[in-house]
């Protein structure tokens, strides 16, 4: 069981918006497009796949700090803290989208990492 209301065992996509005014207007670009795309659009589930890497969700359980905080909390702190530039992690999100695309074509999954 999860205490945390806004925790989800993966990266939710709702989550998605409240990451756009943490960076500067290349990625704010970024998350405005990803946004507006249904949530089962490959760009869409690229970005999921991105902010599991990222946050580490695959390690995150239900008495962990990071899922008492929220997926959003946890979600905002990892973009903030995040050292390289906006183009890195738009080339994480193109990357991911080509594992997503890969997935999808031949059945196997993408490696979390």
């Amino acid at each position: 069981m999860l205490y945390q209301t806004d925790t989800e065992m993966i990266f939710p996509s709702r989550v998605i918006p409240a990451l756009g005014s943490l960076r500067g207007w290349e990625w704010q670009a970024l998350v405005r497009h990803v946004s507006r795309l249904p949530e089962n659009h490959p760009e869409t589930l690229g970005f999921i796949l991105m902010m599991v890497r990222l946050n580490g969700c695959m390690t995150c359980h239900a008495d962990s700090y990071r899922a008492m905080r929220g997926c959003t909390l946890c979600a905002q702190q990892s973009i903030l803290r995040f050292k390289g530039s906006d183009r890195e992690l738009i080339e994480r999100w193109r990357t991911a989208c080509q594992d997503i695309l890969r997935w999808q074509e031949t059945g196997i999954p993408p490696e979390i990492e």
